[in-house]
């Protein structure tokens, strides 16, 4: 059974389409994480009336990535044998794309990600893309998996998890996306590049520069924790004098145990 969860804040105007999308996927269980949502996301979301949608509502903003490992935790419980994630403000003409990364997992591999820049398309970054992009590949070089996958990450892009990889990767690591990849890679499972979505063509919409910033720090400190991981190695967000934190602070890794220990130990 696949499974797909969508994070989902203040998308009322993206939503719908991003559903619809998952919608036409052979999908039995669509999952939208309501992460503090103010707007009309919900009702939105109820109003569609597909019996293949889950919702969880939760008031309380859960910060970045921590609504995938709910949704991860959720998909498991109802025995799905794959997962795709989909951010809700992904709305671009992307459903084959996405039938790619589930093929992929069907034909055996545990994690399939998506490139967001192709080799030929990288020229003309801003400096501060280039710079992830650079902590990016060294986290997959670090892991033997630079050949394979180039700068291709779980904090960026689609992607799509198979059962194994469910049932070896602890869930409260998919709350930071690199550090699932590196456990992932140190398990010994089979991680792949899916399929290729320029960034552009996701259809998420253009965030200020203030966001980009801290977007970047958080993927940044996120890809020098999942190295400590992978050595084994007291787990730092620091490079020389500079922690990055971005928005990490701000995942409610508190709330996600909560629920993990309370699915766990009803």
């Amino acid at each position: 059974m696949l499974a797909a969860v969508v994070p989902v804040q203040n998308e009322e105007k993206r939503i719908q389409k991003t559903l619809e999308t998952l919608l036409a996927l052979p999908a039995a269980l669509i999952i939208p994480v309501i992460n503090g949502s103010s707007d009309l996301s919900c009702r939105i979301i109820h109003d569609l009336k597909s019996p293949h949608i889950f919702p969880l509502h939760y008031r309380e903003t859960l910060g970045i990535d921590v609504p995938r490992a709910i949704g991860a935790r959720t998909a498991k419980i109802k025995g799905a044998t794959a997962v795709l994630f989909l951010d809700g403000d992904m709305n671009g003409e992307i459903e084959d794309n996405l039938r790619e990364l589930i093929r992929k997992v069907e034909e055996g591999a545990d994690m399939a990600l998506t490139n967001c820049y192709p080799a030929e398309k990288t020229e003309g970054l801003s400096p501060l893309a280039t710079k992830l992009l650079h902590y990016r590949r060294n986290l997959n070089r670090e892991i033997g998996l630079e050949q394979a996958l180039g700068s291709a990450s779980p904090s960026h892009g689609p992607h799509a998890v198979s059962s194994r990889f469910l049932a070896q990767v602890p869930l409260v690591e998919l709350a930071i996306p690199p550090v699932s990849l590196a456990l992932a890679a140190k398990g010994g499972l089979k991680v792949c590049v899916g399929t290729t979505i320029p960034h552009k063509a996701l259809g998420s919409p253009a965030k200020d520069a203030s966001h980009s910033k801290k977007i970047a720090a958080t993927i940044i400190g996120d890809c020098l924790e999942a190295i400590c991981v992978y050595r084994d190695k007291l787990r730092s967000r620091s490079s020389g004098t500079v922690d990055y934190d971005g928005y990490h602070s701000q995942r409610r890794l508190d709330l996600l145990n909560k629920y993990l220990n309370q699915v766990e130990h009803p």
